[in-house]
């Protein structure tokens, strides 16, 4: 029961510090006039995946690298669950009908990342034993150049504008803004990086009690946890109607997550992918198969019969539910 209290207390605390870090960004986006391609795809995203980082870098601190492993692929899965939720949820916004079609370069990024952290999954027992090894260190460099790729593209399309000069009075309450939202965004982080670790240290608790073991509990219920506050910027996002802020959030960061295998490493005694439980490869090709339907309901604008229904968002949540299953399945050793 105490493990199962503080994963909660400390939930609510990192959602909270979540959503003020999505906020904090978003007027650090309108006081330096950033697009919303750009802050949703980096600095947002970068900003609700604060979780996944701390409490990963945690329970890899504790002993629990499947843990960690799991919860990076199944917040990964998660982001396209909710994807999938505010597509369907009332009042029917139809997001990814509306979301713009400069996604698809970040959801490449992301579905590129991804596979390949699963091929170094497969291939980890086969990897070098040094202190960090090359399979992390290649994915962050693929993700600073792949983030470099997006904002380039965001300038020239026009999404993300260079700040233009202000008048004297504009300029000082611009700075002033920036300056309350920075240091907002600094509290919240340090809040997030004071809680993450109870959150390890409980979902760790209740994969031993529970029996289902850490690459489960970490694909599922700690996946989850750590994608709420990337649900909770992301319905607010679509009730301003800023679509293009909620589906570049999640997909930057899926981006993000796989970025986060290198302060893993940096934390590890040997490679990470040498000493990682194979089933984590089913996850991470689910969330990509996750991401390419979402990437592909962007690209697909067909106008449909029935406006109530969404084959591509209803598609999603059967394929999550199915790599669920199909983890548990493995985990238990079925």
């Amino acid at each position: 029961m105490t493990y199962v209290l503080a994963f909660v207390a400390s939930g609510v605390v990192v959602v909270l510090a979540g959503t003020a870090l999505a906020r904090h960004a978003d007027a650090i986006a309108e006081a330096t006039k950033l697009g919303r391609l750009w802050i949703g795809s980096v600095l947002l995203a970068g900003a609700t995946s604060l979780p996944e980082l701390a409490t990963d870098v945690a329970a890899v601190r504790l002993g629990a690298t499947d843990l960690a492993v799991g919860d990076l692929f199944g917040s990964s899965m998660a982001n396209m669950l909710i994807l999938a939720v505010i597509d369907l949820v009332p009042p029917h916004k139809q997001v990814l009908r509306h979301a713009a079609l400069d996604h698809a370069l970040a959801a490449s990024l992301a579905i590129s990342l991804n596979a390949l952290a699963a091929v170094l999954v497969v291939v980890g027992p086969g990897a070098s034993r040094s202190w960090v090894g090359p399979g992390s260190v290649v994915l962050f460099l693929a993700y600073l150049a792949g983030t470099r790729a997006v904002y380039r593209h965001a300038v020239r399309a026009g999404a993300a504008p260079t700040p233009r000069s202000a008048a004297a009075g504009e300029g000082a309450e611009q700075a002033r803004s920036l300056r309350r939202a920075a240091l907002g965004f600094t509290v919240a982080a340090l809040v997030v990086l004071a809680a993450a670790p109870a959150f390890a240290w409980s979902a760790k608790g209740i994969a031993q009690i529970s029996g289902l073991g850490n690459t489960f509990v970490g694909t599922w219920l700690l996946g989850l946890a750590t994608s709420l506050p990337e649900l909770v910027s992301c319905l607010a996002a679509v009730r301003m109607g800023a679509f293009d802020l909620a589906v570049g959030n999640l997909f930057g960061s899926n981006a993000f997550n796989m970025a986060v295998f290198f302060p893993l490493d940096l934390v590890q005694p040997n490679d990470l992918f040498a000493s990682l439980d194979p089933n984590h490869a089913l996850s991470g090709l689910f969330a990509v198969v996750l991401m390419s339907l979402g990437l592909a309901a962007i690209v697909y604008r067909a106008k449909r019969r029935f406006a109530m229904l969404e084959p591509d968002s209803l598609l999603m949540l059967v394929a999550y539910g199915t790599a669920l299953w199909l983890t548990y399945r493995n985990s238990a050793g079925w």
